[in-house]
């Protein structure tokens, strides 16, 4: 398994291989809205284009962009740190491959990477003989209390531990839709289903979380 934090960070050159990787600093999930998308997606693919001519820091940049959110769909799929950790390095290293064939304007770089990373997600839930849960380093809010930090904690583990109970691809789905925050037609390119097959996935994970969760409520600390 390569380390994060002793990958090369920036790749000699184009389709060396080698890692540009940042170290995920946050699981906390990502909102934008449409015009935003459009103009990160713009900023992505500039990036990669740049990275292709020959400008090592572009990929520096876009590496800095991009991993902590494939590492974060990679952890919630993959409840272990270092798969998670593994598998966003080697999407980015694919990445990386493909970048003087990149075409702007036919695909989004995130969609391409996002759907890399739920393949990678796959089959390494395919080769698992049991599934164990990791802690998760979240980020804490220095003007929570010691009280509210634990309940934070529980409600992340409890959120963790219901989303193993999912199938693969359900699984994938919930986090991508409702954790991600992407919109169904994108979350369709990346699994390679139709919109109707997204939304029925969300809605039976969605309805198996809350199911899982409710006899929890009280304990962690959720009122009405």
């Amino acid at each position: 398994m390569a380390n994060a934090a002793t990958a090369n960070p920036i790749p000699n050159k184009v389709g060396s291989g080698r890692a540009c990787v940042a170290r995920p600093g946050s699981l906390a999930r990502i909102e934008m809205d449409d015009i935003q998308a459009n103009i990160a997606t713009d900023e992505d693919a500039e990036l990669l284009q740049r990275y292709a001519t020959g400008d090592p820091a572009a990929a520096r940049l876009l590496a800095a962009r991009l991993t902590p959110r494939m590492y974060g769909h990679a952890m919630r799929v993959l409840s272990d740190a270092a798969e998670a950790e593994d598998v966003s390095q080697e999407a980015l290293l694919r990445l990386w491959r493909i970048a003087p064939e990149w075409r702007t304007g036919e695909a989004k770089v995130t969609t391409w990477l996002y759907r890399v990373v739920a393949n990678l997600c796959t089959d390494r839930l395919r080769k698992r003989v049991s599934v164990s849960l990791d802690g998760v380093a979240e980020p804490t809010d220095p003007a929570m209390s010691a009280e509210e930090r634990l309940q934070q904690a529980a409600r992340l583990d409890a959120l963790q531990l219901a989303l193993n109970t999912l199938p693969d691809r359900q699984r994938q789905a919930v986090v991508l839709r409702h954790i991600d925050g992407l919109a169904n037609p994108e979350i369709a390119a990346i699994l390679d289903v139709g919109v109707e097959a997204v939304e029925s996935l969300t809605a039976r994970g969605k309805r198996a979380l809350t199911t899982a969760l409710a006899g929890q409520r009280d304990a962690l600390g959720y009122t009405g």
